[in-house]
């Protein structure tokens, strides 16, 4: 299992919401900020600088739908990417794996299924905060982002 600043050291990267030729988005396991995502590249690759042309050109393509379809699910003022691999240091022997945290952000607060979201932190970066959501409304936000993702990856 993979470790990271935002996901604590037995959770995977969420319920996978779609499978590229290189990449997979999941939906992240804590929904601290409403449709936070993980975007990780298929194969090993511990740096940036080792991406090859067509997995930057498909993360390209990528950041557009994926934001198009959050936008067009939950309606967010803006989004924060990060690509973190301090926690793989934290081992005698570190093995990072390229991988993009999505955090949809809001100034005010949003209702989903009639749970309220807030951000507090608005306008200043992510904090690695875990919070969990009913399970009938993840699998709610999966499907809706499934489809709408299937539309635009098609």
């Amino acid at each position: 299992m993979k470790s990271c600043e935002f996901a604590k050291e037995h959770e995977l990267y969420g319920e996978l919401i779609i499978t590229s030729r290189y990449w997979e988005l999941f939906l992240a396991p804590s929904q601290r900020y409403l449709g936070t995502c993980v975007l990780k590249l298929k194969r090993d690759c511990p740096n940036l600088r080792d991406l090859n042309t067509e997995e930057w050109c498909e993360f390209t393509d990528l950041v557009k739908n994926i934001e198009e379809a959050i936008i067009d699910v939950f309606n967010p003022d803006l989004f924060n990417w990060s690509c973190f691999k301090n926690a793989s240091f934290r081992k005698s022997n570190p093995k990072p794996q390229i991988h993009w945290h999505i955090h949809p952000r809001y100034e005010n607060p949003v209702f989903f299924e009639g749970l309220k979201f807030e951000d507090p932190d608005f306008g200043y970066i992510p904090r690695p905060i875990t919070e969990k959501i009913p399970k009938n409304i993840q699998t709610k936000m999966l499907v809706i982002l499934r489809e709408r993702l299937a539309i635009d990856c098609e």
